[in-house]
């Protein structure tokens, strides 16, 4: 499970769920459930990070879900 905050929304144009990662650039994904969704961002987050790290490309650290006083 990743550590990345992972934002998943409704598509009327897409008929479909979105996923995206506002952490890694260009990182989304999309499926026809809720959970399909959840399961290829994790999918899709994980290959992001192997692809980076073969670049040598600077990861971001996961920065957690902001909390307002």
């Amino acid at each position: 499970m990743s550590k990345y905050e992972i934002i998943i929304f409704w598509s009327e144009e897409d008929n479909s769920f979105i996923a995206e990662v506002p952490e890694l650039p260009g990182c989304m994904a999309d499926g026809k459930t809720y959970s399909e969704t959840l399961k290829n961002a994790e999918k899709i987050i994980h290959e992001w990070l192997e692809t980076a790290n073969e670049l040598g490309r600077i990861i971001p650290e996961p920065k957690g879900r902001l909390v307002y006083a």
